[in-house]
């Protein structure tokens, strides 16, 4: 794998990244998800940062969207606990929104396949809990498409995380055997007389 493959990759996954979070983001604005959309926005502006780092040969740029890669790989887990009751944690709770409002995932009403209109207004009433009613039509329960969305990011950031790692190391490669004053500086091997 060439210098130019792997950076056309990396530039690829950043740009698949800043998609995918934008579309996050869209969604979790529409649930009021106040904790999701920081996180969401430090993510799209640290993958920013690492693409131009990658466009521009800025291995420093690309160090910190490792490191930021590593938080958002761990919020994405954190987010796929909370979605599945893991840990303690409850996807009814209001820790998402941060305390501000009682939303809850967008997903949790306007979910794929999800249509209360058909169901007559006495099956309605007999219902014990008016979230079950959710459940009847739904192809998809929320909690599992936010858990979804969570895993397409988690497996997008390892990619990146790899071909980031990569571009680091083959950076600092060619700073090393670049002399900047007249060409390829080769790294003289000394003699074992010498140690």
């Amino acid at each position: 794998m060439g210098c130019c493959s792997g950076r056309c990759m990396l530039i690829f996954l950043c740009t698949l990244q800043v998609m995918t979070a934008l579309e996050r983001q869209a969604f979790d604005f529409l649930g009021y998800q106040w904790a999701p959309i920081m996180v969401n926005f430090l993510q799209i502006i640290m993958v920013i940062l690492g693409l131009f780092g990658t466009i521009q040969y800025r291995p420093r740029y690309v160090v910190l969207y490792l490191l930021w890669t590593l938080l958002w790989v761990a919020w994405n887990v954190f987010v796929c606990c909370f979605y599945l009751d893991l840990g303690g944690l409850s996807k009814e709770s209001d820790l998402l929104s941060l305390g501000v409002s009682s939303h809850l995932s967008w997903w949790k009403d306007n979910g794929p396949g999800c249509d209360d209109r058909d169901l007559p207004a006495t099956r309605w009433q007999s219902l014990e809990s008016p979230e079950l009613i959710y459940a009847l039509g739904c192809w998809l329960e929320y909690q599992y498409i936010e858990v979804l969305h969570c895993i397409i990011q988690l497996l997008i950031s390892l990619l990146g995380f790899v071909y980031a790692c990569y571009m680091v190391s083959t950076f600092t490669e060619e700073e090393d055997s670049f002399n900047f004053i007249g060409g390829v500086h080769y790294p003289s091997k000394t003699s074992p007389l010498y140690l």
